[in-house]
């Protein structure tokens, strides 16, 4: 993060959602305009009043996996988060402490070799760090046939220390959540599409907004370590292409819903923003750098100011428009995390 963006800046403990809210669009909305860096307060039933007939809402439709479950390793109880299926079959995992009260805490990596034995039966053996340079992620080589299977069959979602409790997995489900034909899906959930409703989607197709969907399965984003994201499965279909660049091309805007859709749609895009069908894997992080080619706003939970996230958040917003927002959000208990307010950046 640049000198100066988001200094100093804490998120208080209170801050921080600890469960959903009883209605799924009980959520506040806090809307910052780039153009005179104005900051708005609504709830979030209002969005549809505050988009435009032909702008488009890009959508992550990755559905959540159950993708923590309980291990032991050499005798030592832990709990594996199951990040991501690489092509050839291994998984990207990290490897946790219980920490008495439900949640977990980091433990040093690894070591090599060790094989995990996994509640409900099956093996996962550790072959080496994602990242020589760290041990957070290792790359692991299961037993079972069909991970993904096991899991939701014995796991359960993953969370951290700042949630009450476990919640069931429809609670980390979007409304837009499909399941994908190769059977992968998401770590943890693309939260920021938490708060829609069938019916407020309705209304905002009814005002001529469009849902634009593609996929991209988001591994483990640790409370804790905020390293830049690794490489993540994504696809953008024809359509979807087709649907954003007619729209750019009419004036309309395109609104991406989530950080996981912004990196999507713009690993897509070629230089002069025209979005083509796509999928594979990306590498790509959006810097304030780089620039967005293709998206116009953003739709977005809050973010630590450690987070690479918020890298993102600057090349949509601009910093002078993102201190505005963060202080806003601050100043009027909004709260952060997958079950808290959301965020949204517009021109």
């Amino acid at each position: 993060m640049a000198p100066g963006v988001l200094r100093g800046l804490r998120v208080p403990p209170e801050a921080l959602a600890a469960a959903p809210p009883a209605r799924r669009d009980g959520v506040r909305l806090l809307v910052g305009r780039r153009a005179g860096l104005e900051v708005e307060h609504h709830a979030f039933r209002a969005l549809p009043g505050l988009l435009r007939a032909g702008d488009v809402l890009v959508v992550n439709t990755s559905r959540t996996l159950p993708a923590a479950i309980d291990a032991d390793l050499a005798g030592e109880p832990v709990v594996v988060h199951f990040s991501t299926r690489r092509d050839d079959g291994r998984w990207v995992v990290e490897v946790r402490r219980p920490d008495g009260r439900g949640s977990t805490v980091r433990r040093p990596g690894g070591p090599a070799g060790a094989v995990l034995r996994l509640a409900g039966g099956g093996e996962l053996l550790l072959e080496a760090p994602l990242d020589p340079a760290g041990d957070r992620l290792w790359v692991a080589a299961p037993s079972l046939a069909d991970p993904a299977r096991h899991l939701r069959r014995h796991g359960r979602p993953i969370r951290y220390a700042y949630t009450a409790r476990d919640q069931p997995l429809a609670a980390y489900q979007t409304v837009f959540a499909t399941a994908a034909p190769d059977g992968r899906a998401s770590a943890e959930m693309p939260s920021a599409a938490r708060p829609f409703t069938a019916p407020l989607v309705t209304e905002l197709v009814s005002r001529g907004v469009q849902i634009a969907p593609l996929v991209l399965h988001t591994g483990v984003a640790s409370a804790e370590a905020h390293e830049p994201p690794y490489a993540e499965p994504y696809g953008v279909p024809a359509a979807t292409a087709g649907q954003v660049n007619a729209a750019r091309a009419a004036g309309g805007r395109v609104i991406a819903v989530g950080t996981t859709a912004v990196r999507a749609l713009e690993s897509a895009a070629d230089g002069r923003g025209v979005v083509r069908a796509a999928s594979g894997w990306t590498e790509l992080v959006v810097t304030p750098e780089r620039g967005v080619r293709v998206v116009d706003g953003l739709l977005t939970g809050f973010h630590e100011p450690e987070a690479s996230h918020l890298l993102m958040l600057r090349a949509v917003s601009g910093d002078a428009l993102l201190e505005r927002v963060y202080a806003a959000a601050l100043q009027e208990r909004y709260l952060w995390h997958e079950f808290g307010d959301v965020n949204l950046l517009l021109p």
